[in-house]
Protein backbone atom coordinates (compact mmCIF):
# COMPACT_ATOMS: atom_id res chain seq x y z
CA UNK A 1 0.00 0.00 0.00
CA UNK A 2 1.63 3.29 -0.91
CA UNK A 3 2.23 5.78 1.53
CA UNK A 4 -0.38 8.95 2.17
CA UNK A 5 1.25 12.02 1.42
CA UNK A 6 2.15 14.08 4.35
CA UNK A 7 0.88 17.34 3.88
CA UNK A 8 2.28 20.56 6.55
CA UNK A 9 -0.92 23.10 6.57
CA UNK A 10 0.77 26.89 7.06
CA UNK A 11 -1.74 29.63 7.17
CA UNK A 12 -2.66 32.61 10.19
CA UNK A 13 -6.29 32.20 9.67
CA UNK A 14 -7.30 29.40 11.69
CA UNK A 15 -10.62 28.80 10.32
CA UNK A 16 -8.70 28.49 7.11
CA UNK A 17 -6.35 25.45 8.64
CA UNK A 18 -9.49 24.59 10.34
CA UNK A 19 -11.48 24.12 6.72
CA UNK A 20 -8.53 22.37 5.42
CA UNK A 21 -7.71 19.85 8.21
CA UNK A 22 -11.22 18.55 7.98
CA UNK A 23 -11.27 17.81 4.07
CA UNK A 24 -8.06 15.95 4.65
CA UNK A 25 -8.18 13.95 7.37
CA UNK A 26 -10.80 12.41 5.71
CA UNK A 27 -9.16 12.06 2.29
CA UNK A 28 -7.53 8.20 2.76
CA UNK A 29 -4.34 9.24 0.50
CA UNK A 30 -3.46 12.78 2.54
CA UNK A 31 -2.44 12.75 5.84
CA UNK A 32 -1.95 16.11 7.89
CA UNK A 33 1.70 16.39 9.45
CA UNK A 34 1.31 19.19 10.83
CA UNK A 35 -0.01 23.34 11.00
CA UNK A 36 1.75 26.39 11.70
CA UNK A 37 0.79 29.61 12.02
CA UNK A 38 3.68 31.87 10.89
CA UNK A 39 5.95 31.61 8.28
CA UNK A 40 8.60 31.00 10.86
CA UNK A 41 6.70 28.25 12.53
CA UNK A 42 5.88 26.36 9.00
CA UNK A 43 10.21 26.14 7.81
CA UNK A 44 10.83 24.59 11.90
CA UNK A 45 7.93 22.56 11.81
CA UNK A 46 8.85 21.44 7.94
CA UNK A 47 12.77 20.46 9.40
CA UNK A 48 10.99 18.51 12.30
CA UNK A 49 7.79 16.75 10.72
CA UNK A 50 9.84 16.46 7.01
CA UNK A 51 6.10 16.25 5.26
CA UNK A 52 6.23 15.74 1.62
CA UNK A 53 4.24 19.21 0.74
CA UNK A 54 3.63 22.23 2.56
CA UNK A 55 0.32 24.23 1.90
CA UNK A 56 1.80 27.50 2.38
CA UNK A 57 -0.42 31.35 3.27
CA UNK A 58 1.78 33.95 0.93
CA UNK A 59 0.69 36.35 3.49
CA UNK A 60 1.74 35.59 7.25
CA UNK A 61 3.18 37.78 10.51
CA UNK A 62 6.66 38.09 10.45
CA UNK A 63 8.28 35.96 8.03
CA UNK A 64 5.99 35.82 5.19
CA UNK A 65 5.44 32.79 2.38
CA UNK A 66 7.97 33.90 0.13
CA UNK A 67 10.74 34.08 2.37
CA UNK A 68 9.37 30.61 4.44
CA UNK A 69 9.11 29.04 0.87
CA UNK A 70 12.45 29.81 -0.13
CA UNK A 71 14.23 28.74 3.51
CA UNK A 72 12.22 25.61 3.30
CA UNK A 73 12.87 24.72 -0.98
CA UNK A 74 16.41 26.01 0.28
CA UNK A 75 17.10 22.21 1.81
CA UNK A 76 18.43 19.07 0.41
CA UNK A 77 15.38 16.93 0.95
CA UNK A 78 13.05 20.30 0.18
CA UNK A 79 9.27 18.97 -0.29
CA UNK A 80 7.48 20.73 -2.93
CA UNK A 81 5.50 23.76 -1.53
CA UNK A 82 1.94 25.06 -3.09
CA UNK A 83 1.62 28.71 -2.12
CA UNK A 84 -2.15 29.93 -1.20
CA UNK A 85 -2.82 32.95 -2.83
CA UNK A 86 -5.61 35.82 -3.40
CA UNK A 87 -6.75 37.82 -6.19
CA UNK A 88 -4.63 40.84 -4.99
CA UNK A 89 -1.64 38.95 -4.29
CA UNK A 90 -0.16 39.10 -8.24
CA UNK A 91 2.74 41.23 -6.73
CA UNK A 92 3.74 37.92 -4.64
CA UNK A 93 3.09 35.32 -7.29
CA UNK A 94 6.25 36.05 -9.22
CA UNK A 95 8.15 36.00 -6.23
CA UNK A 96 7.06 32.98 -4.73
CA UNK A 97 8.24 31.03 -8.17
CA UNK A 98 11.37 32.22 -7.62
CA UNK A 99 11.53 30.97 -4.02
CA UNK A 100 10.63 27.19 -5.26
CA UNK A 101 7.42 26.89 -5.47
CA UNK A 102 5.67 24.37 -7.22
CA UNK A 103 1.80 25.08 -7.16
CA UNK A 104 -0.07 28.04 -6.99
CA UNK A 105 -3.74 27.60 -5.58
CA UNK A 106 -6.21 30.42 -5.16
CA UNK A 107 -8.14 30.56 -1.67
CA UNK A 108 -11.76 30.80 -3.40
CA UNK A 109 -11.05 27.58 -5.42
CA UNK A 110 -13.02 23.82 -4.09
CA UNK A 111 -11.54 21.99 -1.37
CA UNK A 112 -11.81 19.30 -3.84
CA UNK A 113 -9.91 20.83 -6.37
CA UNK A 114 -6.69 21.69 -3.24
CA UNK A 115 -6.89 17.81 -3.00
CA UNK A 116 -6.25 17.18 -6.05
CA UNK A 117 -3.22 19.72 -6.29
CA UNK A 118 -1.83 18.27 -3.47
CA UNK A 119 -1.74 15.05 -5.26
CA UNK A 120 -0.56 16.26 -8.12
CA UNK A 121 2.18 18.12 -6.76
CA UNK A 122 3.71 15.64 -4.41
CA UNK A 123 3.91 13.51 -7.47
CA UNK A 124 6.59 15.86 -8.67
CA UNK A 125 4.81 18.12 -11.46
CA UNK A 126 3.57 21.42 -10.72
CA UNK A 127 0.21 22.97 -10.57
CA UNK A 128 -1.16 26.99 -11.38
CA UNK A 129 -4.70 28.06 -11.23
CA UNK A 130 -5.96 29.07 -14.36
CA UNK A 131 -6.28 32.39 -13.39
CA UNK A 132 -2.87 32.66 -11.59
CA UNK A 133 -1.23 31.50 -14.83
CA UNK A 134 -2.48 34.09 -16.85
CA UNK A 135 -1.41 36.80 -14.20
CA UNK A 136 1.90 35.44 -13.85
CA UNK A 137 2.76 35.06 -17.85
CA UNK A 138 1.31 38.79 -18.27
CA UNK A 139 3.89 39.31 -15.62
CA UNK A 140 6.83 37.85 -16.72
CA UNK A 141 5.88 39.33 -20.52
CA UNK A 142 5.63 42.46 -19.28
CA UNK A 143 9.08 42.57 -16.80
CA UNK A 144 11.46 43.61 -19.48
CA UNK A 145 14.73 40.90 -19.57
CA UNK A 146 17.94 41.33 -20.03
CA UNK A 147 19.54 39.86 -22.96
CA UNK A 148 21.91 38.00 -20.31
CA UNK A 149 18.50 36.36 -18.59
CA UNK A 150 17.30 35.35 -22.24
CA UNK A 151 17.60 31.72 -22.05
CA UNK A 152 19.13 29.34 -24.50
CA UNK A 153 17.50 27.04 -26.36
CA UNK A 154 20.34 26.00 -28.24
CA UNK A 155 21.21 22.93 -26.64
CA UNK A 156 17.56 21.13 -27.24
CA UNK A 157 16.67 19.28 -29.89
CA UNK A 158 13.70 19.84 -32.61
CA UNK A 159 11.23 17.47 -30.80
CA UNK A 160 12.02 18.97 -27.65
CA UNK A 161 11.41 22.75 -28.15
CA UNK A 162 8.26 21.21 -29.85
CA UNK A 163 7.32 19.61 -26.81
CA UNK A 164 8.22 22.92 -24.68
CA UNK A 165 5.99 24.79 -26.84
CA UNK A 166 3.25 22.92 -25.69
CA UNK A 167 3.92 22.23 -22.37
CA UNK A 168 3.87 26.44 -22.82
CA UNK A 169 0.71 26.44 -24.07
CA UNK A 170 -0.67 24.60 -21.09
CA UNK A 171 -1.24 21.13 -23.26
CA UNK A 172 -0.99 17.95 -20.39
CA UNK A 173 1.42 15.11 -20.63
CA UNK A 174 -1.88 13.23 -22.84
CA UNK A 175 -2.43 15.98 -24.68
CA UNK A 176 1.48 16.62 -26.19
CA UNK A 177 1.23 12.22 -26.26
CA UNK A 178 -1.68 12.64 -28.81
CA UNK A 179 -0.65 16.31 -30.67
CA UNK A 180 3.27 14.28 -31.30
CA UNK A 181 2.19 10.94 -31.58
CA UNK A 182 4.28 9.44 -29.29
CA UNK A 183 3.86 7.73 -25.57
CA UNK A 184 3.82 9.09 -22.31
CA UNK A 185 6.75 7.27 -21.09
CA UNK A 186 8.17 9.45 -24.17
CA UNK A 187 6.80 12.52 -22.81
CA UNK A 188 7.67 12.12 -19.65
CA UNK A 189 11.10 11.60 -20.79
CA UNK A 190 11.12 14.56 -22.68
CA UNK A 191 9.94 16.86 -19.91
CA UNK A 192 12.74 15.54 -17.63
CA UNK A 193 15.99 16.47 -20.12
CA UNK A 194 14.26 19.54 -20.61
CA UNK A 195 13.93 20.19 -17.21
CA UNK A 196 17.80 18.79 -17.06
CA UNK A 197 19.09 21.29 -19.91
CA UNK A 198 17.44 24.45 -18.90
CA UNK A 199 18.04 24.50 -15.35
CA UNK A 200 14.21 23.85 -14.46
CA UNK A 201 12.83 22.87 -11.22
CA UNK A 202 9.79 21.34 -12.60
CA UNK A 203 6.60 22.57 -15.12
CA UNK A 204 6.13 26.00 -13.82
CA UNK A 205 9.74 26.87 -14.73
CA UNK A 206 9.62 25.57 -18.42
CA UNK A 207 6.91 27.59 -18.87
CA UNK A 208 8.51 30.79 -17.38
CA UNK A 209 11.60 29.78 -19.74
CA UNK A 210 9.49 29.74 -23.01
CA UNK A 211 8.05 33.10 -22.46
CA UNK A 212 11.11 34.40 -21.89
CA UNK A 213 12.75 33.09 -24.56
CA UNK A 214 10.30 34.25 -27.28
CA UNK A 215 9.08 30.84 -27.90
CA UNK A 216 5.52 31.38 -27.16
CA UNK A 217 3.97 34.66 -26.59
CA UNK A 218 0.55 35.78 -24.74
Amino acid sequence: MTAPVRVLLADDHALIRSALHMVLVDTPDIEVAGEAATGTAAVTLTQELQPDVVLMDIRMPGLDGIEATRQITAAPTAPRVIVLTTFDDDEYVYGALHAGASGFLVKDMALEEIVTAIRVVATGDALIAPSVTRRLIEMVTKQPTPASDVPALTGITDREREVLTLIARGATNAEIAVRMHITMPTVKSYVGRLMTKLAARDRVQLVIVAYRAGLVTP
